[in-house]
């Protein structure tokens, strides 16, 4: 008993081994931490702990899409997958958390900058997954300086882009 569940823990991580996957999880972990620091720094909204969740949420679900594909390969043409499937439902689940975030009043629009930084980290997330680290690293650098950046000029020009 004890050997057949270790077995089914151990043969889990099909297309990508245990340890590579939980590389790319805590990568995720700590670039969306990264992303939402900047905005947890600042008193937004969909701060620290958002950031962190979607950017795992957003690597699991890549993980889990190629062992989809392991299986697809295994079975042949009894099961047809489709990875980009995968970029489309998180990227619209990001969306929709994100939407949340938005809130109008009036004229005035608040919350622009987290739900596109909630975005980010979904996108930041399925690179993870994909095992693409570098490019999900010099995204999350990207965004940080534009934040930064922004930020910089809408204080010199009296919050016109809070």
């Amino acid at each position: 008993m004890i050997d057949l569940v270790r077995d089914e823990l151990l043969t889990t991580f099909g297309a990508t081994p245990l340890p590579v996957a939980i590389l790319r999880l805590v990568c995720a972990a700590i670039l969306g931490a990264i992303l939402g620091w900047e905005r947890e720094s600042h008193d937004k909204p969909a701060g620290l702990r958002t950031h962190i969740l979607i950017a795992i949420a957003s690597c699991l679900f890549t993980l889990i899409a190629f062992d989809l594909i392991a299986m697809g390969e295994e079975a042949g043409d009894a099961l047809r997958v489709d990875p980009i499937r995968v970029i489309e439902a998180v990227t619209a689940g990001v969306a929709f958390l994100a939407a949340g975030s938005i809130i109008t009043q009036g004229a005035r629009v608040r919350g622009l900058t987290t739900g596109a930084g909630m975005w980010m980290a979904g996108a930041v997330g399925l690179s993870c997954g994909t095992g693409n680290v570098p490019l999900a690293a010099l995204a999350t650098v990207l965004a940080l300086l534009v934040m930064w950046v922004l930020r910089k000029l809408a204080g010199r020009r009296q919050g016109k882009y809070r």
